[in-house]
């Protein structure tokens, strides 16, 4: 039984791993930690365009590593 659970638990640290990571580049490279209220519409249109850019740079970092490219530079 604690075996299992320790599987079911590393399956979740997992996928929290790969949802947690553009928030860290929204909150972090981005600098955007709070909002301010501009209307429902604007607000969700800007976090849609930051979450839209953030996986487009972990895609970058991900596709420069396969090819060999140190993605830091």
């Amino acid at each position: 039984e604690g075996q299992l659970q320790e599987q079911i638990e590393r399956l979740k640290a997992k996928v929290r791993a790969k949802v947690e990571h553009p928030f860290h580049v929204v909150k972090n490279l981005f600098h955007y930690r709070k909002t301010r209220y501009r209307g429902l519409t604007k607000n969700t249109a800007q976090l849609f365009s930051l979450f839209g850019f953030a996986n487009l740079l972990l895609s970058k970092r991900h596709l420069m590593r396969a090819h060999g490219i140190n993605p830091s530079c």
